[in-house]
């Protein structure tokens, strides 16, 4: 049972470190993409 809930936890943390990565890797491309066209001047 002990086995079975930690890989249980490990699968949570790794879907949100996943999660975390995909939308920090989106933001920074956002990020960068904005700033190579300007801000519309």
């Amino acid at each position: 049972m002990a086995m079975f809930m930690d890989e249980v936890v490990f699968a949570g943390l790794l879907i949100v470190g996943l999660t975390c990565a995909f939308f920090a890797g989106v933001y920074i491309a956002i990020r960068k993409d904005i700033s190579k066209h300007g801000t519309g001047e």
